[in-house]
């Protein structure tokens, strides 16, 4: 039996222009034969819930710098379990303070990454994840 090609969306929610890392990451994804779909800059939450179902992700991947992860990873976590899709896994990255990815990791987001992880870390945490069947 073959192993799962693992789906990942990258996305930038927000006003945040900033999207060098999110590009790293997404390259280091595809470069590990992940499947990765970059939906890009000044995305809402709604529009990166609506392509990861579209698209049947595993896991979306979002890059926040601009202050709003308190606002736009519990919405995404919000708008999957509405979706009927909370077995996606959410994971992300960015400035975000050690307090608030105590409090994000306990809504359920899987995982967040703050500046200078490696991207070999980020690539063995997705593929360490279990897949739905």
């Amino acid at each position: 039996m073959s192993e799962k090609t693992v789906r990942v969306l990258v996305a930038k929610p927000g006003l945040d222009g900033h999207d060098r890392g999110a590009k790293v990451v997404a390259r280091a994804l595809r470069d590990a034969g992940m499947e990765v779909i970059y939906l890009g800059l000044h995305q809402t939450p709604e529009q990166v819930v609506q392509a990861a179902v579209d698209e049947d992700v595993d896991v979306i991947g979002l890059s926040i710098l601009s202050g709003a992860h308190m606002t736009v990873f519990p919405r995404v976590l919000e708008m999957l379990r509405e979706r009927g899709a909370s077995d996606i896994k959410l994971v992300g990255g960015g400035i975000i303070p050690e307090e608030d990815i105590e409090r994000l990791e306990g809504m359920g987001v899987a995982r967040l990454f703050t500046p200078g992880t490696p991207t070999a870390e980020i690539v063995d945490y997705i593929r360490g994840l279990r897949w739905r069947c």
